[in-house]
């Protein structure tokens, strides 16, 4: 591919942002098409006329080790979008007996605060740690359930809440492989990687409205509402793009489908790609004034997971939570809020304003036999390459693993040009 060359996006989800963030980087001219009306797919922020606040669609948490989102933000110039505390921190609380920790990652690789019944998860013995080997030398078709013990203290009161979270799979049936690939770069290189960092000003503000100022700074074409429905190829390579307009593409043009498994397959029938998907549930709710406590709270013996505080408003998240999809949002509303009220010890026994997300299809089941369909970012046509976190990250479906993947098809074309 010559450097004059074009590559078209479809997609404008953080995966077509971070590819494009790369090849602008990279002198590429860049079109994206995106099917709605607005960026970031999953990854977004919006003002709710409800609670009259701007809320985040899902909840998010990324860990300081996480390459490719500091990556991206220094590019972006964003990097002091993120906000989280001095020392790696995850405080917990289990509504069962109402016991309190904070889980502490020691400085280097090595968990010697394992051996101190003090810095240990309550209840947990040190020998539970030491099963953590098994998890390290997982293969590509082990779940968790056959590497961890999926019983006591540790199970319930770490791995359990921390894998869902990661995997938005039922823990004992995901992909050990997946877990490890975080944990060796997060927890597995001591606490410098694994602090955790909030948008505190919300996803869009971070991770999307300054990828688009970037962007138009590089002259890059960005067209909402724009739903590429067909393409067309000829001699391996796509030649021509539907957006009920037909646009021809150049000899030295590339493609990006930047785009969920649903509509890529629907483009592309021959695609093998994940085809099993679990919701996520987030409830958000405004309080009668700001709680002046942690940004964040793990939760164990309750509905809720994990609860994020910013202001007056209290946001629950539920993962791989497809019994709880299926229930009447006031009951889903009546349900977190009395995990919540319990958890942040509020008097108030009736909720306030709040609204109920239901991602239905979140990420896909990040079992064995799914994470195997997960497929290359290049493609049988040669001008034609994949990304989303449902491609072969080599990660679970993160924002990290999204911009990973980005990333990776950028680099390819980028590649191409400079040996080309």
């Amino acid at each position: 591919m010559s450097e004059s060359g074009r590559v078209h996006i479809v997609g404008a989800g953080l995966a077509g942002l971070s590819a494009a963030v790369k090849l602008a980087q990279g002198g590429r001219r860049i079109s994206i098409y995106e099917a709605t009306r607005h960026a970031g797919g999953r990854c977004r922020s919006f003002h709710d006329p409800v609670l009259e606040r701007l809320i985040d669609n899902g909840n998010h948490l990324v860990l300081s080790g996480n390459q490719a989102v500091m990556a991206y933000l220094a590019v972006i110039n964003a990097e002091d979008k993120l906000s989280g505390p001095q020392r790696a921190e995850f405080p917990f609380v289990d509504l069962t007996d109402d016991t309190h920790w904070t889980v502490r990652p020691d400085k280097g690789a090595i968990p010697w605060s394992a051996l101190s019944s003090s810095r240990r998860v309550p209840g947990t013995s040190i020998g539970e740690y030491l099963s953590v080997w098994r998890l390290s030398r997982a293969t590509a078709s082990q779940t968790i359930g056959q590497c961890l013990a999926t019983e006591g203290a540790l199970w319930h009161r770490f791995w359990h809440p921390v894998i869902v979270s990661i995997l938005n799979t039922d823990p004992a049936s995901a992909s050990a492989e997946l877990l490890w690939a975080v944990m060796k770069e997060t927890f597995g290189k001591g606490e410098a990687a694994c602090r955790p960092l909030i948008a505190v000003n919300g996803l869009s503000e971070t991770f999307v409205y300054p990828a688009l100022r970037y962007l138009r700074a590089h002259t890059c074409e960005v067209q909402f509402n724009q739903r590429v429905r067909a393409v067309a190829s000829n001699g391996g390579r796509v030649t021509a793009l539907d957006t009920g307009d037909r646009i021809d593409l150049d000899s030295d043009d590339a493609v990006v489908f930047a785009v969920p498994p649903t509509p890529a397959r629907q483009l592309m029938p021959e695609l093998v790609a994940p085809d099993s998907f679990r919701p996520i549930v987030n409830g958000h709710f405004r309080t009668q004034e700001a709680i002046p406590m942690k940004t964040f709270v793990g939760v164990v013996g309750g509905m809720v997971e994990w609860l994020f505080l910013r202001g007056d408003v209290v946001s629950a998240t539920v993962s791989a939570a497809t019994a709880l999809s299926e229930m009447a949002e006031s009951d889903i509303a009546d349900a977190m809020w009395s995990d919540i009220s319990r958890v942040l010890k509020l008097d108030a026994p009736c909720r306030g304003p709040y609204r109920i997300i239901k991602e239905k299809r979140a990420t896909f089941e990040q079992t064995p036999a799914q994470v195997a369909r997960r497929p290359k970012t290049e493609t049988a046509l040669d001008n034609l390459f994949l990304a989303g976190d449902w491609t072969d990250t080599s990660l679970p479906a993160t924002i990290e693993g999204t911009i990973q993947s980005g990333f990776a098809a950028a680099d390819i074309i980028l590649n191409r040009k400079s040996n080309g």
